[in-house]
């Protein structure tokens, strides 16, 4: 229960929203369900790689298929807010990384705004201008800190799990510090969790 305040809800406000949990029993193809997405071709519709599933019914489709067919619905919707919730689950690590790079660059190039929830790190460095971190006891009590810009967000949170994060020389992506290592104890000294 919120502590204090109103939640207003702008009747107007057009929100496009995906699920954490997808569940479907419908034999609606895919294509169909799409109908919205298919006028982003090369947006969504390609570079997440939809065009092999069109003709396969929605019941059909694998955990990751079912996730990218949804992100693209979500994203294609007329709406001013996008919410995902979880839009990395079942993806592997190169899904992800496209799958974060649509919805970035879909949400950049038509002026939209998304409130994203994922737990991998990895995604949210690649998506994420801003950062809320939420503390507490799961679905009890929760204190939400925040909005931040990423590189205090991501210390906030990493200072709190004790972990610290450093950009791999050789490809740039972000890797977990070994705890004790001499790059953690230097990092944590210098109260810079995160590597930006």
């Amino acid at each position: 229960k919120p502590d204090s305040g109103v939640i207003k809800k702008d009747k107007d406000l057009k929100i496009s929203y995906k699920p954490q949990y997808l569940q479907t029993d419908s034999d609606k193809l895919v294509v169909a369900v799409l109908s919205e997405a298919l006028r982003y071709e090369s947006q969504i519709i390609k570079p997440l790689n939809l065009k092999p599933l069109f003709e396969k019914p929605l019941n059909k489709l694998s955990g990751g298929e079912l996730q990218r067919v949804s992100v693209a619905v979500a994203l294609a919707r007329d709406a001013e807010i996008i919410l995902l919730d979880e839009p990395s689950a079942y993806l592997d690590v190169e899904q992800r990384l496209i799958v974060s790079r649509v919805i970035r660059d879909f949400i950049e190039k038509e002026n939209r705004a998304a409130l994203i929830v994922d737990h991998d790190l990895l995604f949210i460095d690649y998506i994420s201008d801003s950062i809320m971190v939420f503390e507490g006891k799961p679905a009890k009590q929760g204190i939400a800190k925040g909005p931040f810009n990423l590189a205090k967000g991501m210390n906030l949170f990493l200072r709190s799990i004790s972990k610290t994060l450093r950009r791999d020389p050789e490809n740039n992506r972000p890797r977990i510090n070994k705890e004790g290592s001499q790059l953690d104890q230097k990092q944590k000294k210098e109260d810079r969790f995160y590597y930006a």
